[in-house]
């Protein structure tokens, strides 16, 4: 039975449906992926049977690759969400998690490169919790 999933950007002008399921998540903490997020990782989806339907807004998606690397990233060009992108010539499919709308019972697989995590990146979890924005 296949999965359907769905997701958009933060302004709302993509959206977009997987049909099919996911190989694996990852949790990736490379530079080029916490310059891609302006995060600690990226939290991307893989799968190579998956498929990507634009819903609407598909001229919106823009795609930057960095030159002479296979990193690429997919976003909206109105307000800079994060939007899935098809690499290996369509082989392989990357999702966002962050940029999905349904609910996704995957957890991560791992976290990977983590030899070049950023220097303030450890025990996280550690840090107060905070439900809401804090007082100013």
């Amino acid at each position: 039975m296949s999965t359907k999933h769905y997701g958009s950007c933060l302004c709302g002008e993509v959206h977009y449906e997987v049909a099919g399921n996911f190989d694996s998540f990852f949790l990736c903490h490379c530079g080029r992926c916490r310059k891609d997020t302006g995060s600690a990782h990226a939290a991307n989806l893989f799968s190579t049977t998956a498929t990507l339907t634009w819903v609407s807004g598909e001229k919106a998606v823009r795609t930057f690759q960095l030159p002479e690397t296979r990193h690429a990233r997919s976003f909206c060009g109105t307000c800079g969400s994060a939007l899935p992108l098809e690499q290996m010539g369509g082989a392989l499919l990357a999702v966002p998690a962050g940029s999905l709308d349904s609910h996704l019972a995957n957890k991560p697989n791992a976290h990977i490169c983590v030899g070049s995590k950023a220097t303030w990146d450890e025990a996280l979890e550690t840090y107060p919790k905070i439900e809401a924005l804090p007082e100013p």
